[in-house]
Parts: C-alpha cells; sequence; structure tokens
C-alpha cells in the first residue's frame, strides 16, 4: 500500500492532517449531477481513501446535490476523530444541473444545515465560502455580507473553521477582517501560476492552501512536455503534476478526485514520488516560456 504519509503534514484548523486529501467531487453523475453510475464503486472509493490513510476529504452539499455527502455519510459514517470533512457554500444547481450564485443568508444558512444533515454531523470541520462574481476564476468583489453570514454560524457551533474559495488577494484580507481562515482553495496547478505570491503569503501565516484542476489549463505543447517527464520517470502524469504541487510549498493540500479505486491509488502514488530538480526545472520552465 502507498505510503502517503512520505507526503507530510500540516495543520488545517486545529487538526494535523496527510496533505495527501481526496476531493469526492466525481462521486455524483455525470455533470457532478445525479446519481453515480457505480454506488458500490463510489463507497469503496471512500472507503479505500480512509484506509490509505487520507484524513481530509474535500466535498459539498451542491455535488449531486446532496447525492456525494450522502454517499460519504454510507460510506464513513460514523467518522473517524481524525478526519476533517471540507465542504463549501455559495453555489446552487438548478434542476438542469447549472451552477448558480446562492449568495444570501437564507441560502447560505440552509445550504449548512444541508451539509450537517447530509452528511449526518452536528458541527462541520470547515466551511469555505466559494466566490460566484466570475464560475471561471477569481474575480474582485466583496464577499464581506456573506462571509459574516458564516462567522455568525462558526459562532453558533455549526463550523469549526471557515475558508474561501475562487478568490482574489483582496477578498482574502476582507474575510479575514471578519473571522480568521485556516484555508484557500484556488485554481492553481504547474501551468496556471496567479497565486504563486499568494501560496509563500499564506505559507508565512500557517494558512492552508487547497489547489483544484492540478491538470486544468494545459496547452498541448505544455501538455506533452508534462508527458515527457512523466515517462522518463516511469510516472503518470497526474502523478507528477500532484508531486510538482507537493513539492512546490509544505502549505498546499491536495485533494485530487476520482471514482476509481484504481486511480485513487495511482493518483495516491504521487506522495512517494520524489521530482528530481532537472524535472522541476523542465516543469517550472513551461510555465514561464510557453
Amino acid at each position: 500500500m502507498v505510503n502517503i504519509q512520505q507526503a507530510g503534514t500540516f495543520k488545517l484548523g486545529n487538526k494535523t492532517i496527510n496533505r495527501m486529501g481526496y476531493g469526492a467531487m466525481q462521486l455524483a453523475g455525470s455533470g457532478v449531477f445525479g446519481l453515480p453510475k457505480d454506488k458500490k464503486e463510489a463507497i469503496a472509493v471512500l472507503q479505500a481513501a480512509i484506509e490509505s490513510g487520507i484524513n481530509h476529504i474535500d466535498t459539498s452539499d451542491f455535488y449531486g446535490p446532496h447525492i456525494t455527502n450522502q454517499i460519504i455519510r454510507e460510506a464513513l459514517h460514523p467518522y473517524t476523530k481524525e478526519l476533517a470533512l471540507v465542504t463549501k457554500v455559495g453555489t446552487l444547481r438548478n434542476e438542469k444541473g447549472d451552477w448558480l450564485p446562492a449568495f444570501s443568508k437564507p441560502e447560505l444558512i440552509q445550504a449548512v444545515h444541508d451539509n450537517l444533515t447530509n452528511l449526518g454531523i452536528e458541527q462541520i470541520e470547515v466551511v469555505n465560502l466559494r466566490a460566484m462574481f466570475d464560475a471561471h476564476g477569481p474575480a474582485e468583489g466583496s464577499i464581506a455580507e456573506p462571509f459574516s453570514v458564516l462567522a455568525e454560524l462558526q459562532k453558533e457551533g455549526l463550523i469549526n473553521h471557515l475558508g474561501v474559495s475562487n478568490v482574489t488577494a483582496n477578498q482574502i484580507e476582507e474575510a479575514r477582517s471578519i473571522a480568521p481562515i485556516v484555508c484557500v482553495q484556488n485554481q492553481y496547478n504547474l501551468v496556471h501560476r496567479r497565486d504563486d505570491a499568494l501560496i509563500d503569503l499564506l505559507a508565512k501565516e500557517g494558512i492552508a492552501y487547497t489547489p483544484f484542476f492540478p491538470l486544468g489549463g494545459f496547452t498541448p505543447l505544455q501538455s506533452s512536455i508534462l508527458e515527457e517527464v512523466a515517462i522518463s520517470l516511469n510516472a503518470t502524469v497526474m502523478q507528477v503534476a500532484l508531486a510538482w504541487l507537493l513539492q512546490r510549498s509544505a502549505n498546499i493540500l491536495l485533494i485530487p478526485g476520482t471514482s476509481s479505486t484504481k486511480h485513487l491509488q495511482q493518483n495516491l502514488a504521487a506522495a512517494e514520488l520524489i521530482l528530481p530538480s532537472e524535472a522541476i526545472a523542465k516543469l517550472n520552465n513551461i510555465a514561464v516560456n510557453i
């Protein structure tokens, strides 16, 4: 079995978690909507993740909607005390599966309660507010009002810690002026590196950074170079992309998602993959010069 502890640990709120985690987004049906094709396999993936040492699962009640959290509950409840369940709010799905902003106070309160109910817990370890000013990436706009709603729910004991997602540096500072945050979740990978300076700043503050889409936004040429590096290391492109993130900064927490137990083990193997300096230099170069 893969030893994911080789990737190290990081403090998320008051829990020390393994940096290699799991993202549950793909457990729902096609388009993150409806029931999965193989519910038994979805349950098996979650149980295999825990058996492999994962103690950080990223989810949301708008995956499905509701479906993913219900599967997590069926597969893993009652949860181990080491497990950190991290969710996000700020979005709704309509009957067509569209992703719609849901920033009003009633919508946010309902979203938190939906997560609690479907996960079968009384307190969520971390709730991220996902900004939706632009669904394709961070865009400026005040998050003070919706984040204050989550801060109130935190004071009520429904949320242990807060975080933000799909946000700018200004929005992070705005959130921190209202309540402490323990993590930031944005798109970031070896070619999509807008948050380079932000990651370094958060690392100094002891705040976790959780990147999503580790293979998103690559050009064909960038992908071919990544594949060349992977072949030279006898690894998959996903393993190389994840290993690069792990070596990028100690505050980066990974949440690769899959609905396959086979692919889960392949992804987790990235925790044991050490990229040599020449491979890192080649990978860094494709973001700069292409």
